[in-house]
């Protein structure tokens, strides 16, 4: 079977496709016949040597969308349509190949009408989404701060608050010609941060109430930023740096608004809590009030290419591998 593997953490350079026998499923793992797979900045961190508990050689990728080929289980009989995300492609290989063992319980089977690459480009951001909103507390009638409207989280951060009831939901763009792409796409309250500040779009389109929730997955200034344009006992949720691991901010903001600050993995979500998210997302993504954002799709041996493009071109949207037999 086709794979594509981290011989080392050395870049774009470090990933080789290699050819490897296809699994055999186990007691306590089915086997998946891959046809999506997701990219994500993950990847780059762990294949440019930056993730403590990766080693190489590893198979990346840790969302994947696929056909049950092997199964013991009634629950997933053989043919079932599943998606998953798990440690794969970090503690372990991941999805970037034909066949996994996945754990049952990281399973979730698709919806008849949601095609592959759609269920590819759900798992990761709505699944952080929905878990990263409960754990700010969020409930109808709170306004929420969803940095980076392109971006995975960002956007299903956006889209599933305002699913879920939110009074007002922000977010950003890094560039003129990103906003001017989420407006096309319908998304409004978004801040242009070439031309305006985070803290004083937000106050500006909060009427200087500040937000009540921030789902940070960029790091670096942004969380400076979002601290400041905070609303009195807010909470904002930390995962992600894309932008950088260093922010410099004013404790002020957090002590005179009582503020917290928490952070997430999604490694940490136990499956109780991943089957609470889906039987939140499912439904919405089925009748069509979330839309996973979907920039482009390359096939599995051009794996390189499209985290290249990810990291580099920063685009509107997800990634997509598409992988075929």
């Amino acid at each position: 079977m086709l794979t594509m593997v981290a011989t080392e953490f050395t870049g774009y350079g470090g990933l080789k496709e290699e050819d490897r026998s296809k699994p055999i499923a186990t007691a306590g793992r089915v086997l998946v016949r891959l046809t999506a797979a997701a990219i994500n900045p993950l990847d780059y961190t762990i294949l440019s040597g930056g993730h403590p508990r990766a080693k190489a050689p590893l198979i990346l990728g840790n969302e994947g969308v696929g056909v049950i080929d092997q199964s013991n289980l009634p629950s997933y009989p053989a043919g079932s349509r599943v998606m998953f995300t798990g440690p794969y492609g970090a503690r372990e290989d991941g999805t970037w190949q034909q066949y996994l063992l996945v754990r049952p319980e990281e399973l979730c089977l698709i919806p008849e009408s949601v095609d592959d690459v759609t269920a590819a480009a759900v798992t990761v951001g709505y699944l952080t989404a929905y878990l990263t909103l409960r754990q700010a507390k969020f409930e109808r009638g709170k306004s929420v701060l969803a940095p980076a409207i392109g971006g995975s989280v960002g956007n299903a951060t956006y889209q599933l608050a305002h699913a879920l009831g939110a009074s007002v939901v922000v977010s950003t763009a890094g560039s003129s010609e990103k906003a001017k792409k989420a407006q096309e796409a319908g998304f409004g309250n978004i801040i242009d941060l070439s031309r305006e500040e985070l803290s004083d779009g937000v106050r500006r389109l909060t009427d200087n109430a500040g937000v009540d929730v921030v789902i940070d997955s960029i790091g670096g200034a942004i969380t400076s930023g979002s601290l400041s344009a905070m609303a009195m006992g807010g909470s904002l949720v930390s995962l992600g740096y894309s932008a950088d691991r260093k922010t410099t901010i004013d404790v002020t903001d957090i002590i005179w608004k009582d503020l917290k600050v928490t952070g997430f993995s999604l490694f940490r979500a136990t499956p109780a809590e991943i089957r609470e998210a889906w039987d939140c997302i499912l439904p919405l993504l089925v009748k069509g009030s979330i839309k996973p954002l979907i920039d482009r799709t390359f096939p599995l041996e051009n794996a390189g290419e499209a985290l290249r493009y990810l990291i580099e071109q920063r685009p509107f949207g997800k990634v997509i591998l598409t992988i075929g037999r």
